[in-house]
């Protein structure tokens, strides 16, 4: 990754350890070497969101940061970036209508399986008749890697644990989609249209996420 990247990963993380604190997963502020797996796995969570808060700038970072930051992104950066975070979102999924026995993760699982089936599907769509083809940079890149690694860890789990590991991390995932769109995406987004098709899309984000936290709940 680049040396801007790399800068900002650590207060990056400091944000990510933060919000862990705030949804009481203990271990998750701790990175000593002799800590518990389960614990390990939780903190993996954070660091999966931390690839999309670094584009942010994180909650410490100036509106003047924020907005010199978005201006490095082209329309051809945020095709690629809108089209990865459904795809894993959609993977993530369909591990859990795989591997979950829980209705209520069931029925969350399909659905984001069908609503960031139809963002992913109207997004190609859109830049296919703009003309613009993704090109990927160091977030997709972050992004794709540690999804893998996330993707590997549940499928090494089952019952409770598994659903409480699935829905911890779809609450973080889109808190963090949601900042990235609002914070960068809609203000680097160059064309109309995309520009819209990003602002289109929040109201959804935002009750999925309203109804992860409410999941989530269920395995405090």
């Amino acid at each position: 990754m680049s040396s801007i990247h790399n800068r900002k990963q650590p207060a990056v993380l400091s944000s990510v350890v933060l919000a862990g604190a705030a949804l009481q997963l203990p271990g998750v502020h701790s990175v000593h070497p002799q800590f518990s797996a389960v614990s390990r796995r939780k903190g993996r969570l954070y660091i999966l969101a931390s690839a999309m808060l670094a584009l942010s700038g994180c909650a410490t970072t100036s509106s003047q940061a924020v907005a010199d930051q978005s201006k490095g992104l082209s329309d051809a950066n945020i095709a690629a970036i809108v089209v990865g975070a459904n795809k894993i979102d959609i993977s993530a999924a369909q591990i859990a209508l795989e591997r979950s026995t829980n209705p209520g993760i069931a029925k969350f699982a399909e659905r984001m399986v069908t609503d960031h089936g139809a963002v992913l599907k109207s997004a190609v769509a859109l830049v296919t008749d703009l003309g613009v083809i993704p090109v990927d940079n160091d977030l997709v890149a972050t992004l794709a890697e540690q999804s893998n690694e996330h993707e590997k860890m549940l499928q090494s789990l089952s019952g409770a644990a598994f659903d409480k590991s699935y829905i911890d991390h779809e609450v973080v995932y889109h808190e963090a989609v949601i900042t990235v769109i609002e914070e960068q995406l809609i203000p680097a987004a160059q064309n109309a249209r995309l520009k819209e098709a990003l602002v289109s899309v929040l109201p959804a984000f935002q009750a999925h996420l309203e109804s992860s936290r409410m999941l989530q709940s269920q395995f405090q």
